[in-house]
């Protein structure tokens, strides 16, 4: 078994103060493969006075030298692109070319939009051609970024790279179910050659170390992804110390198909649900269907469910892994079990595992029909590869039933008028829509409405997160 118990702290990797084992599992067979230290309060406060002694200097630094600095980052990032790709389907199940053509892209394409945010970004800027005043955008501070299992790199660049670009330092903890990608791109940082103390990174839980970092005094921001649930607790660990507080957290996106949508709407809306094996928050989870292609819909749905093949991470090819643990399998399960209980149809998949995959956290891709928005299965964030199907009368049914959620991060609409789409676009209450399959540029905000979180993560918004704004009167 792998040892991987030190942390990160003042550019070298240290034994933990207190240790504490952490087996890391691999969700494919259930094996120990590597174990990490969860961190302590003392480790917490060792990395903190190492980002805050750091942040005199790295503050001050100038544009030109950070975009040195993170155009080497990238460079190492590409050259280590297939061990980065292994690591995050080792630990957290992603098959190996889905780990490589989405997780570890993502990676560097946010890396690649920053500097480019970066080298175009104004820090000071004039108020008005008449006015005396002057506006400073300068680094927050000390950085608690908190980050998830389901997009270990993605949502790491998305936070460290912003921070290092803004002149903030930082502690991470990556999730300490899915931690190797964090431990390597600590080491993708220290080969960089950023300057000792401006990232860090301490392995932990969210009770231990996530609570540590959210409540501590010399911290001035956090920045976590992960459940809504984490996200108020930490929201309340953070409201002594009036910290910032930028939450991304989970969704339950509705995909309107409406009956002039685009011929293969419902099998792509399927293949997007199940990919990542359901474990992304702004999965469009809710499909719904026009009365009149209903019947329809749900043929193709199942049949394109049952065409999808799972198998385990470490194999080539276009199919889903595992899901991350024991416990989130059996969580998926026990939703599946009460959609089954409530009274909805299941077309495709089930509780069972699929046939040969006895060992590992595998799930059938499942689809449910006959839904309604009152079941389980249709409020709860179910974080696998689950479909439910609700058919609805007209648009304005549609709109209601996506929008009767205490969720708003992502949701799809599919037709081909072009009017309705944006007419549907502009009622969702939600961070993102996604028209007819399209997805999001690189450096475009990500972020929810209500408790889906607050914030938003890419581009120049990204990087403003990471900002106080001060005005200056009598400049000239």
């Amino acid at each position: 078994m792998e040892d991987r118990h030190k942390f990160y702290i003042n550019g070298k990797w240290v034994e933990p103060i207190i240790k504490n084992d952490f087996e890391v599992i691999n969700p494919s067979n259930e094996i120990s493969y590597a174990f990490i230290s969860l961190g302590s309060k003392k480790d917490v406060n060792l990395a903190v006075k190492s980002a805050k002694d750091a942040f005199l200097t790295w503050s001050q630094v100038d544009q030109e030298e950070k975009i040195i600095l993170l155009e080497n980052l990238l460079k190492i990032y590409k050259s280590r692109w297939e061990e980065i790709t292994l690591t995050m389907s080792e630990e957290m199940g992603a098959p190996l070319d889905w780990s490589s053509s989405a997780q570890t892209s993502s990676g560097a394409d946010h890396i690649e939009d920053f500097i480019l945010r970066l080298k175009n970004f104004e820090f000071e800027k004039k108020f008005s051609d008449s006015s005396n005043n002057y506006i400073l955008y300068e680094p927050i501070g000390v950085c608690g970024l908190i980050t998830p299992w389901n997009w270990p790199i993605n949502q790491i660049t998305l936070k460290v790279i912003p921070a290092l670009a803004t002149g903030c330092t930082m502690i991470l903890k990556p999730s300490e179910i899915a931690p190797l990608s964090g431990m390597l791109f600590a080491e993708l940082i220290h080969e960089a050659g950023f300057p000792a103390g401006v990232f860090n990174l301490v392995n932990g839980d969210g009770a231990g170390v996530g609570t540590d970092l959210s409540s501590h005094t010399d911290i001035d921001m956090i920045s976590f992804t992960g459940s809504t649930r984490a996200g108020k607790l930490i929201s309340k660990n953070a409201a002594d110390t009036v910290k910032r507080v930028c939450l991304e957290l989970g969704g339950k996106g509705g995909n309107i198909v409406f009956a002039d949508s685009h011929p293969d709407a419902v099998r792509e809306g399927v293949k997007n649900i199940m990919s990542n094996s359901g474990q992304s928050c702004d999965a469009p989870t809710r499909m719904l269907v026009e009365k009149s292609i209903y019947k329809r819909a749900i043929e193709e749905a199942a049949d394109e469910a049952n065409k999808i093949k799972v198998d385990i991470a470490s194999k080539k090819g276009n199919h889903i892994g595992p899901v991350i643990s024991q416990k989130q399998y059996d969580k998926i399960i026990d939703l599946i079990n009460s959609g089954i209980e409530e009274g909805a149809t299941l077309v495709a998949g089930g509780p069972e595992k699929p046939n040969g995959l006895e060992k590992g956290y595998f799930v059938k891709p499942t689809i449910f029909t006959d839904v309604t928005n009152d079941m389980r299965i249709a409020k709860e964030e179910i974080f696998g590869p689950v479909l439910s199907i609700i058919q609805f009368e007209d648009e304005d049914e549609a709109v209601s039933i996506v929008n009767d959620t205490s969720y708003g991060l992502g949701n799809y609409v599919q037709t081909q008028d072009k009017e309705k789409a944006q007419r549907v676009a502009r009622k969702f209450r939600s961070g993102g829509v996604y028209i007819n399959g399209h997805s999001a540029d690189p450096g475009t905000p990500f972020g929810g409405y209500r408790q889906s979180g607050n914030g938003r993560e890419g581009g120049d918004w990204g990087l403003e997160e990471y900002l106080e704004i001060k005005t200056i009167c009598g400049w000239k």
